[in-house]
């Protein structure tokens, strides 16, 4: 054979080895399975290095998420009883049921709990204090207690009301995780799972466990933690000055879908005295606050 017939096998035998590795590639490559809904979905060994982590149960570990992965773990810091502020991330929605959550760090008081996202069983703020207020009830119970840093707002906010002719009383702040799961319980016993829901929150998905959420009522009691306390006196005071003291309204009218609980005027919940203010100025819950949060330090990395 010839060096030109040589030249042309070789050729030849490469296009061969070329088109074989090729195809190699091809077969290893995952392969979308798509379900009667007409959705595509990666294969099993692909979508479980993708899944959202399982919540995390330890207060003594540092739970973080790599950037390819999603974690609703909250970190927690005996020491200081801080948590890291579980940040949604993602499509925007109007359902935070569609939010992915990412941790980022804050000094504990920005943290979102809700039905997505919950407290480890073992967490109790190490900070709780009696707030200096009147209650609508007497005996000493752990209703009573608030992280300090609220509490003091709590108190600066009560005072003030009064000054306004404005008379306010708690009616319930922190609250267990035996307490949570008793009402809990009592609550799907009377109305059933579904309408529960609506108003009461699972063990460890309920804001009172932060020591942050309080239930405010007039000093009289009447229309304690119920619909006809919304247009009240005190209910429109609290709606327009409880963001001053670091408060919002944590769960506002028309938010339904967002928040995953149907309006509570008498509901606060302390953040921080210039969160409040900037949630209030956008008409943002905590959950559409905590998003755009984590968005804007996103797109802040990524700019550096």
């Amino acid at each position: 054979m010839s060096n030109e017939g040589y030249r042309h096998l070789y050729i030849c035998c490469m296009l061969v080895i070329t088109m074989i590795a090729g195809c190699g590639s091809m077969a290893e490559a995952p392969v979308p399975n798509t379900s009667s809904t007409g959705s595509a979905s990666l294969s099993s060994t692909e979508s479980s290095t993708s899944s959202a982590a399982s919540l995390s149960r330890s207060p003594s570990t540092l739970s973080t998420a790599s950037s390819n992965e999603s974690s609703n773990a909250l970190s927690v810091k005996p020491e200081s009883g801080k948590l890291l502020a579980v940040a949604s991330e993602g499509p925007k929605t109007k359902r935070a049921a569609d939010m992915q959550p990412t941790p980022i760090s804050h000094d504990g008081m920005a943290i979102l709990v809700n039905k997505q996202h919950a407290l480890p069983d073992e967490y109790e703020p190490d900070d709780l204090v009696d707030p200096k207020v009147k209650f609508i009830f007497r005996e000493k119970s752990e209703k009573r207690l608030m992280r300090r840093e609220a509490a003091r707002a709590l108190e600066r906010m009560f005072a003030d009301a009064e000054k306004d002719s404005i008379f306010l009383a708690g009616v319930s702040a922190y609250r267990s995780q035996a307490a949570q799961s008793w009402i809990y319980r009592q609550y799907v016993k009377k109305h059933g799972k579904e309408q529960a829901m609506s108003y009461s929150a699972e063990p460890g998905h309920s804001e009172h466990k932060t020591g942050l959420a309080i239930d405010v009522s007039g000093s009289d009691g009447k229309c304690a933690v119920q619909d006809c306390f919304a247009g009240s006196a005190e209910a429109e005071w609290i709606a327009r000055h409880a963001p001053e003291y670091g408060f919002i309204l944590r769960y506002p009218k028309g938010k339904e879908m967002v928040t995953g609980y149907q309006y509570e005027p008498w509901h606060l919940r302390y953040v921080g005295v210039e969160r409040a203010a900037e949630m209030a100025e956008r008409k943002l819950t905590l959950e559409e606050y905590v998003y755009a949060s984590t968005t804007a330090l996103t797109e802040n990395k990524s700019e550096q």
